[in-house]
């Protein structure tokens, strides 16, 4: 059954991942802050959790079916006269990585979602979006991502463009996946447990206020870029991280008929005339860290 294991996610990294040598099957982490707004001394501390899950099946030596889950929380007080808000987002990663040629794959993936404060559960806390990537192997340790994300939320609808690179450099201490803007790791193997990097994640996504009769919603434009250091345990199947860095979220409330239609990156293609009911975030120092479980394919074989 071991034997299985190991050869089932070594078939899957060869025909989905190519020159990739692992996968990362669980992470969570943990980030915390302390942002102002920039009208006033007000500040608020944000508490966020993300979990995600992955797990692959193979169906044939062209197609993989993937499968996964996402959920985050986040805690802060959205106005000083508020009570503490927990918006939180539950989402189904469900799609297929199709081995197109010998250069090109594709990843393409649906992602129904609820995101709400989980007071009341209705309509308007679910949202749907998708996302489709091509990867061109442009050498064993170097590959080109090209692809676009989209969602319905309850502003309008988001699109966001996707280019992207996976390098590894040939003598291993260097590596570097990008999916930008959506997110990005950096990393640089001190030894063979220890290492030093930088990540950067992003998001536009909006939450139902669901426990004021979703009479308002709070969109969330998420930049999190940070500095960490790794540290790996049981020959480095776990990973440790400590971060530190910079937190630009900002979390705009509004009434739940006042929309934008379609949003491009942060650009809204129609104008944005909508009437915001809090304060805009400001940016600040953000400390965290992440448990990261990664099965390291060379190791199994």
């Amino acid at each position: 059954m071991k034997k299985n294991f190991f050869t089932y996610f070594a078939f899957f990294i060869c025909v989905s991942l190519q020159a990739q040598d692992y996968v990362d099957i669980v992470k969570l982490s943990s980030n915390n802050a302390t942002l102002g707004n920039i009208d006033d001394n007000y500040e608020t501390s944000v508490n966020n959790l993300n979990f995600e899950l992955y797990y692959p099946s193979v169906i044939n030596e062209n197609l993989v079916v993937l499968t996964g889950i996402t959920a985050e929380n986040t805690a802060l007080n959205l106005t000083p006269f508020s009570d503490r808000s927990n918006l939180t987002m539950t989402r189904l990663n469900l799609g297929v990585k199709y081995q197109h040629s010998e250069k090109w794959s594709g990843t393409y993936v649906f992602l129904p979602k609820i995101a709400s404060d989980f007071n009341n559960i209705g309509s308007n806390d679910f949202q749907f979006g998708g996302i489709a990537i091509l990867d061109y192997q442009a050498k064993e340790n170097l590959k080109y991502k090209f692809g676009l994300y989209s969602s319905t939320e309850n502003f309008g609808t988001t699109l966001t463009p996707i280019i992207g690179l996976w390098h590894r450099s040939k003598n291993e201490k260097l590596y570097i996946n990008a999916t930008l803007p959506i997110r990005m790791d950096i990393n640089y193997a001190l030894s063979s447990k220890f290492s030093v990097g930088s990540d950067l994640l992003t998001s536009i996504k909006s939450y139902n206020m669901s426990e004021a009769n979703s009479l308002f919603y709070v969109q969330e434009e998420s930049i999190r870029l940070a500095m960490y250091a790794s540290y790996g345990l049981l020959d480095n199947a776990l990973l440790l991280r400590a971060k530190v860095g910079l937190d630009t979220t900002d979390y705009g409330l509004y009434s739940s008929d006042d929309t934008v239609g379609v949003q491009v990156l942060t650009v809204q293609l129609g104008g944005d005339d909508r009437t915001r009911l809090n304060s805009e975030f400001a940016s600040g120092l953000f400390f965290g860290g992440d448990i990261i479980y990664r099965f390291d394919l060379k190791k199994k074989e």
